[in-house]
């Protein structure tokens, strides 16, 4: 059976980042946090090939997506460019199953390090028929479009458990406990690149994959933001309604109409 396999990548659950003034693209340590991403993803990479995957596709995900050192990219696994410009890339139902490395928590996650849902400063909470996800279950709707599974998340402890509580037969890699918002503990570095390589070749080797995650169509979608102005923004797009100062809605029949 070939097993075709697509990673998706953010940078606030990588391993070795922990502290929330590491991340800008302007911070002195930003280079460091795009080697442990990269470092992530190539365990990731190495253990879905060890698991038996016959092909690995990888996305850059986080920000402006150029956070990649495409020198220190494993050479087995092909780059997405993104050549259609939509957030999933080349992603279709030939993929076997999804990773997503370096993932957080949901906005509003208690004890969870860079909590948020897409804009940090500009989104309070996002609910799918009145559940409240994040990212984690956004690309799994992307991939549920495509019939396409989540098999392994890595990330904080907070994401992890976001990811257990959505995706039935999810392996997964813990690689830092947030302290506060601002601040997490790492594990040894080398200990963080275990995990996910062998949660990555658990995922790979299991004989039967799981259900993509695929929300009752048509689906409601609210959007709370943290101001008003910002909800002010949403009123011009197709088939938005405003239900109060700060949160908006529409129903999308199609899991690709997530909002952005």
């Amino acid at each position: 059976m070939k097993k075709k396999i697509y990673i998706h990548t953010d940078m606030e659950g990588c391993s070795g980042i922990d502290r929330a003034e590491m991340v800008p693209d302007e911070s002195p340590d930003y280079p460091y946090c795009c080697s442990r991403l990269m470092a992530d993803l190539n365990a990731a990479i190495d253990g879905a090939f060890m698991g038996g995957a016959s092909h690995v596709t990888v996305l850059d995900s986080h920000h402006t997506g150029k956070n990649f050192d495409m020198s220190k990219l494993d050479p087995r696994a092909e780059y997405d460019p993104k050549a259609n410009k939509k957030w999933w890339g080349m992603l279709d139902e030939s993929y076997w199953g999804s990773f997503f490395i370096g993932a957080h928590a949901m906005a509003g996650t208690i004890n969870a390090f860079l909590n948020h849902t897409m804009c940090p400063d500009g989104i309070y909470g996002y609910a799918i028929n009145g559940r409240e996800m994040g990212e984690l279950g956004i690309w799994a709707m992307v991939c549920g479009h495509y019939n396409v599974p989540m098999l392994m998340v890595s990330g904080d402890q907070a994401g992890v458990n976001e990811a257990v509580q959505f995706f039935s037969g999810v392996e997964t890699a813990v690689v830092k406990t947030a302290t506060s918002y601002t601040r997490a503990k790492s594990l040894p570095l080398d200990d963080a690149e275990e995990a996910i390589r062998q949660a990555a070749k658990r995922a790979v080797q299991k004989d039967e994959r799981p259900l993509p995650f695929r929300p009752l169509l048509p689906m409601e979608m609210k959007l709370e933001f943290t101001r008003a102005d910002y909800c002010d923004m949403e009123m011009g797009k197709e088939g938005m309604e405003r239900i109060s100062a700060r949160c908006a809605r529409k129903i999308s029949h199609t899991y690709l109409d997530f909002w952005c």
